[in-house]
């Protein structure tokens, strides 16, 4: 939580004016300086507890899951070595590392590779 104001001020990417932004948190999130700050900042917070989302999956079956989306991304890319223990030193080099390991989970998933 305490860096959550950082976080969301530090966005790089400029936001579509006319789109409803979401953002969705977990647990550690769900306090009220939490859900003020998501607020403030032009947020629709979804801040589920665990457990929640599994829960309003088997009472709604067309429910979307959101948390697990940034979790399971993550996962992919630990699953190369060289980018979970960096030892690039170089930032350009360390880039163009993730850019390949996109592209090899992108051609996994829609089966060009592994098929």
């Amino acid at each position: 939580m305490t860096q959550l104001e950082l976080v969301l001020d530090e966005i790089v990417i400029t936001r579509p004016e006319d789109v409803e932004q979401h953002l969705c948190a977990d647990k550690g999130y769900s306090g009220e300086p939490a859900y003020q700050a998501i607020i403030d900042r032009n947020y629709i917070p979804h801040v589920k507890q665990r457990g929640e989302e599994i829960q309003e999956k088997k009472n709604n079956p067309s429910y979307k899951n959101r948390r697990w989306v940034v979790e399971v991304a993550h996962s992919w890319f630990n699953r190369f070595r060289k980018l979970l223990v960096r030892y690039e030193k170089l930032n350009d080099t360390y880039l163009a590392l993730l850019h390949m390991a996109a592209a090899i989970i992108a051609f996994r998933k829609t089966g060009v590779i592994y098929g």
